[in-house]
């Protein structure tokens, strides 16, 4: 990733997407970059590298939810360009885990936890140390996962 800061490596991304005048590139940075400018103002400071990550994951995270809908509703040409989108935030973004390697995190994880153990404090478990390389509903399914084979 080098030393560029999430918001600078968006800023010349921007510029170069304006000079091939790809207009949905420019859009989603031009998105993200005003929702770290929003966060910036919140705070009253300078974003840490983990702020701007939130900043984004939440980004990726509305483009899911909007996905869902939009495919729930027909929407497929609305689906497919929040698909477009997330893909283009998702670059500035750590590589999320593999579900092999998510899965054998979370079997890790729960191998603390008493045999008589609930889902819920399965979650509770799981999601400080997870939340931040991989995506909620992957880390859920694979607790379920654990679950069942613990059973």
């Amino acid at each position: 990733m080098g030393d560029k800061s999430i918001i600078d490596r968006l800023s010349d991304d921007l510029k170069a997407a304006m000079k091939a005048r790809d207009a949905e590139r420019m859009a989603t940075l031009r998105m993200a970059i005003s929702a770290m400018n929003y966060r910036r103002i919140e705070r009253n400071g300078a974003l840490s590298t983990e702020e701007q990550e939130d900043v984004l994951r939440k980004q990726v995270k509305q483009r899911e939810d909007s996905i869902t809908e939009f495919t729930r509703g027909a929407r497929t040409d609305l689906a497919d360009k929040e698909r477009r989108e997330r893909e283009i935030l998702k670059e500035y973004l750590p590589p999320e885990l593999s579900a092999q390697q998510l899965q054998a995190e979370v079997n890790g994880i729960l191998a603390g936890l008493g045999p008589d153990a609930k889902f819920s404090d399965a979650m509770k478990a799981v999601m400080p140390v997870l939340q931040k390389r991989a995506n909620g509903k992957a880390i859920q399914e694979a607790v379920k996962v654990a679950m069942a084979g613990k059973s």
